[in-house]
């Protein structure tokens, strides 16, 4: 069992940044593909970002390329999501999920794929 925790939420004006965190519990974290999905208000919960078990291969949703990187430090037990240039429409709660994925450098974007769930973190961008 892995236990996910965001942190580094908050409110933002337009065009400034956040760095989101996620920590795992477990010393296996190494193992998993690490991803970000994020929920607006009324809309389905989309894909943003993941990054592979060994950190080497990304993918970026369009609405977040060129504007935020993902990565994971598989000493630290943490996957990070650093936004830039943020937008009003980047408003959402953001989650950070885990993902036993078949070698260590595939990519996973979809939701059903993710066995682990953090809470989730409120990200707001005024305007």
């Amino acid at each position: 069992q892995v236990q996910l925790v965001e942190s580094g939420g908050g409110l933002v004006q337009a065009g400034g940044s956040l760095r989101l965190s996620c920590a795992a519990s477990q010393r296996t974290f190494s193992m998993y593909a690490m991803c970000w999905f994020r929920q607006a208000p009324g809309k389905e919960r989309e894909f943003v970002a993941t990054v592979s078990w060994n950190g080497a291969s990304t993918y970026y949703a369009d609405s977040a390329k060129g504007r935020f990187t993902i990565s994971k430090d598989n000493a630290k037990n943490t996957a990070d999501l650093q936004m830039k240039s943020l937008k009003p429409e980047d408003t959402a709660v953001y989650y950070c999920a885990a993902a036993t994925v078949p070698t260590s450098d595939w990519v996973e974007v979809r939701q059903g794929s993710y066995d682990y769930w953090g809470q989730g973190i409120q990200v707001t961008v005024s305007s």
